[in-house]
C-alpha cells in the first residue's frame, strides 16, 4: 500500500497567495497525492499544474459552512464539473440536518449530484460531523446515498474537530459499502491514516502541509 494514493491533499486556506497555491500542488504532486482538493478559484490552475502526472483536482463547493442554498450549490456544480475536476466535495447543510430538516439537505445534495454525475464528475459530502451526533451522522449517510452521493466525508477542518475513529465507523457501518467513506481533518501520522484504511475509508482528506510526515512514516519497501 502507497499511502498517498489515498490522499486528497487540501489546499484550502482562504488567505492562500496563488504563488503559495503554486507550491502546495506542486508539493502535493511531489508526494504522488491521489488528487489535490482546491477552492473554486483555483481549479483552472491545478488541473494545468497537474497535467501528465498522476495526480488529479478535487475542489470544495459551499465551503466550508454549507449554507449557500441550492440554487448556488446546483450553479457551482455544474461550472466546476465543467472544469473537469475528478470529485466535488460539497458542504452539507448541516444546520438544516441538526434542525431535523433532512428534506432540504437531500435535496441540495441531489441537485449537486445532478450537476456533477451529468458530466461524469464524483460527489463526496462532507458532514461537519463535530456539529452532529451518532444518530444524525447515521443518518447523514443514508440521506446522501439516497440523493446519489459517491462519498460521504467527515469535516472540513475548518469548524470543529476533524475526523474521529467512532464517526468513521458510525458512517462505514451505515453505508455497508453503498457509498465510499472519506475521513478528513486531524490525519498527521502514518498510524492514524494507516488505520483509517485499515477500516475501509477509500480516500483521505489530508492537509497538503501534513503529506510529508505522514509519507515519512510509512515503512519502507
Amino acid at each position: 500500500m502507497k499511502i498517498a494514493r489515498y490522499f486528497d491533499a487540501a489546499i484550502l486556506k482562504p488567505d492562500m497567495t496563488r504563488e503559495q497555491v503554486i507550491a502546495a500542488i506542486k508539493e502535493s504532486i511531489s508526494y504522488d497525492s491521489y488528487t489535490v482538493c482546491v477552492r473554486g478559484c483555483d481549479i483552472d490552475l491545478a488541473m494545468e499544474l497537474c497535467k501528465g502526472t498522476n495526480t488529479k483536482v478535487s475542489c470544495v463547493l459551499d465551503f466550508p459552512y454549507g449554507y449557500g442554498g441550492i440554487e448556488a450549490k446546483r450553479a457551482a456544480a455544474k461550472a466546476y464539473a465543467a472544469k473537469g475536476v475528478l470529485d466535488i466535495d460539497m458542504v452539507m447543510n448541516y444546520g438544516a440536518a441538526r434542525g431535523g430538516d433532512w428534506d432540504t439537505v437531500e435535496a441540495e445534495i441531489r441537485a449537486v449530484v445532478e450537476e456533477a454525475h451529468a458530466q461524469g464528475v464524483n460527489v463526496k459530502v462532507i458532514f461537519e460531523t463535530s456539529q452532529l451526533d451518532d444518530a444524525q451522522i447515521r443518518k447523514a449517510t443514508e440521506v446522501s446515498i439516497a440523493a446519489g452521493a459517491d462519498f460521504v466525508k467527515t469535516s472540513t477542518g475548518f469548524n470543529g474537530g476533524g475526523a474521529t475513529f467512532e464517526a468513521v465507523q458510525a458512517m462505514i457501518e451505515t453505508a455497508k459499502g453503498r457509498c465510499k467513506v472519506k475521513p478528513s481533518g486531524g490525519i498527521r501520522d502514518y498510524a492514524t491514516a494507516k488505520k483509517y484504511v485499515d477500516m475501509g475509508a477509500d480516500r483521505l482528506g489530508v492537509g497538503f502541509a501534513g503529506c510529508k510526515a505522514i509519507c515519512e512514516g510509512e515503512p519502507k519497501e
